[in-house]
């Protein structure tokens, strides 16, 4: 059982997380489908982001000096910033900075917000067990796999509200079927890449099994398997009847956006647990 800071580390991830993703993944996600009203979104997961990354840098510092402390002490915390976890900071505070920037400089700004998504989901690269492999396959496989998950995070808020309103279930099946077709191309990816990185990280079936990060990681991928299965059933059956004209597939949608994103949150969580308080097999 991880100790107060343990427990703090492993919220401030999941903000973190659920922050950087979220926010990078709506600008993408309206960038590709030319979607609207979507700033706010961005706007409000960027911050959490934001506020994610300074905390848990702080928190760095506290367990290196073991007390609270540590959160403020210059020296530790410059300490800090001369190795991977500054440059990752470095990489958040640019990137979730040029990305709200980017919302509120006109046309162009699309750019520059997405460029910025993609520089804090590339901070990730720089620390967790990925990082201390050190394998520039086990990074491009990271990138692509985060830069997957981005954009299907992203899509989901803008086409759950497109799927609520009568006036815009036509939006609602045109982006499900546009995004239907990029995910038959990045869920591959994005399994592949995750099944890749999981064979490096956990080394064996046994390991697997018998670890407590093998097992977590078992959780992990049951969550993302029903993920899956709500995305068949929205892209095979729901997406296919609202383009038919039947008003009734927008309510399943949209429930099942719902629980989509419960489970994500629970992927997320789980994530959050395993880069901050479970090791690697040995």
């Amino acid at each position: 059982m991880p100790d107060a800071f343990g427990l703090a580390a492993i919220v401030t991830k999941f903000a973190l997380y659920l922050g950087v993703m979220t926010a990078a993944g709506t600008v993408m996600a309206t960038w590709m489908f030319r979607l609207d009203r979507t700033r706010g979104l961005a706007v409000v997961f960027a911050v959490l982001g934001l506020m994610a990354t300074i905390l848990a840098f702080s928190l760095r510092g506290a367990n290196l000096t073991g007390d609270v402390s540590g959160m403020t002490d210059p020296e530790m915390l410059g300490l800090l910033w001369t190795t991977p976890v500054g440059t990752a900071l470095l990489l958040r505070l640019v990137g979730l900075g040029l990305l709200l920037a980017g919302l509120f400089i006109g046309r162009v700004g699309t750019w520059v917000s997405v460029f910025g998504g993609v520089l804090a989901i590339w901070s990730f690269d720089h620390v967790g067990h990925v990082s201390a492999l050190d394998t520039i396959l086990l990074d491009i496989a990271l990138t692509l796999h985060l830069l997957a998950v981005a954009l299907w995070i992203g899509v989901l808020t803008p086409l759950k509200r497109l799927a609520s309103s009568s006036f815009t279930y036509a939006s609602a099946a045109d982006v499900g079927h546009r995004f239907g077709v990029v995910a038959s191309v990045s869920v591959p990816l994005l399994i592949i890449a995750g099944g890749y990185m999981s064979y490096q990280l956990v080394g064996s079936f046994s390991a697997l099994i018998s670890t407590g990060y093998g097992q977590a990681l078992i959780i992990k991928v049951l969550l993302v398997g029903l993920l899956l299965g709500l995305a068949a059933a929205n892209k095979l059956r729901f997406i296919p009847a609202l383009r038919a004209g039947d008003p009734a597939a927008a309510d399943h949608l949209s429930k099942s956006i719902s629980v989509e994103w419960l489970v994500i949150l629970a992927v997320l969580g789980t994530t959050a647990v395993l880069t901050t308080n479970l090791t690697l097999p040995t």
